[in-house]
């Protein structure tokens, strides 16, 4: 396709260079994939506490489907 461009075109896409990103544009220092402050020593403690926060919310639907047929004397 670009074979069919005009030559100006051609020379123009040519000369486009690909900025590489910058670290550090955001002006807040290093970047952190978490949205809060990670604790440095306590990784244990913090493993800990996000397995339960996530197993209690994987385990809600199970309980309640549990419940409801304990309720209807199904199970």
């Amino acid at each position: 396709m670009l074979s069919r461009a005009p030559q100006s075109l051609r020379l123009q896409v040519a000369r486009v260079r690909i900025a590489t990103p910058v670290r550090y544009a955001h002006g807040h220092g290093e970047y952190h994939h978490l949205p809060f402050q990670f604790p440095g020593k306590k990784r244990a403690a913090f493993a800990i506490k996000l397995s339960a926060f996530l197993l209690s919310g994987f385990s809600i639907p199970f309980v309640a489907a549990s419940f409801q047929l304990n309720k209807a004397g199904a199970a």
